[in-house]
């Protein structure tokens, strides 16, 4: 059966102050580019304010003005092929072409990194992929940018070498925020604390994710408060676990929303971690359906209770709590 989500009165859909829509910018391999180009380069996961100086260099597309603003990055990680560590993303590519078509950028290309691609000496990646297939006039970078075997290419190699080609490379220094810079790690530190107003200023926007609403087994039905039942791309960085008050979009309707991210200790302490969401006061059927959630403020941690009825009890002091933090956030928003 269709997932039926959210019916007490608890709150609603709440008016949001919507952008404009936005049109996407392309995703491209080296070969599909279009050139020249004017490159900043590097992962840029999460689009901090770091990241986005280094953009703003080759934003106005070059010395000429001609070249195409591109933001250049690997896919996967260098260090999930070479170490096999996995790298949980605060941008999925698709989610980064919102994000950058703002900044001035056309193109976001993806290098697929392999082992070839990690041989390839400084010298060698700079004519051949940045030059020879992206035919780069200007490159911008963070002072802290690696690259070639070994890693054995930093910035200044890269200006040296690009230099000989004719092309300008600008450096940008780190940006700090009081005793530490503003990096993605940082980032994700706070979200695994769940501290999502400091994740929100480092990132200058909120933190969100999206999934789609697929079958669960109705455990939240059976307690009174039936959920979406998200599958998120396991390749997104979410925050600690715990009962979140938060936003959840539906195309572009806004519903305040509890959301529980993580097992279930009560009603099936084997499951596997999930995320589940009540959209309150909303009646309509969900699945199949792509659902975009913005984290609130966590609300309190998991915990196993004696019984299913002490759960749904808590279920509802929860999603009141969840209906007030939305509502004084939309006051603040409609004050702004």
């Amino acid at each position: 059966m269709p997932c039926q989500l959210g019916l007490e009165p608890l709150g609603g859909r709440i008016p949001a102050k919507l952008p404009a829509p936005i049109a996407l910018i392309p995703l491209r391999s080296p070969l599909d580019a279009q050139r020249p180009t004017a490159i900043a380069l590097g992962s840029f996961d999460g689009l901090h304010r770091g990241h986005r100086r280094v953009i703003e260099a080759i934003a106005s597309g070059g010395p000429s003005g001609q070249a195409v603003p591109t933001v250049v990055s690997f896919w996967p990680h260098p260090r999930e092929v070479l170490y096999g560590d996995t790298r949980l993303r605060l941008d999925l590519p698709e989610e980064k072409l919102e994000l950058l078509a703002p900044l001035g950028i056309r193109q976001l290309v993806l290098v697929p990194f392999n082992r070839q691609l990690a041989a390839l000496s400084p010298e060698s990646f700079v004519e051949q992929v940045l030059v020879g297939q992206l035919q780069a006039s200007c490159i911008a970078v963070g002072d802290n940018f690696r690259f070639g075997a070994g890693r054995s290419g930093d910035s200044a190699a890269l200006a040296r070498i690009a230099a000989g080609l004719g092309v300008r490379v600008s450096v940008l220094p780190m940006l700090w925020d009081g005793a530490e810079r503003v990096s993605s790690s940082r980032i994700r530190r706070a979200l695994a604390a769940a501290d999502l107003g400091e994740a929100k200023r480092l990132l200058q926007r909120p933190y969100a994710f999206s999934g789609l609403v697929v079958q669960g087994r109705g455990l939240g039905r059976q307690l009174g408060w039936p959920t979406a039942n998200l599958q998120v791309d396991g390749r997104k960085f979410l925050p600690q676990e715990g009962v979140y008050a938060a936003w959840a979009w539906v195309g572009a309707q806004r519903w305040a929303a509890v959301m529980n991210l993580g097992p279930q200790p009560t009603v099936d302490p084997t499951a596997p971690s999930s995320v589940e969401v009540h959209l309150l006061n909303f009646q309509q059927q969900l699945l199949g359906e792509s659902l975009r959630v913005e984290p609130l403020a966590w609300i309190r941690s998991q915990q196993r209770f004696q019984n299913v009825q002490a759960l749904s009890d808590q279920i509802g002091r929860d999603a009141e709590l969840a209906r007030q933090i939305c509502q004084s956030q939309a006051e603040l928003e409609q004050a702004d």
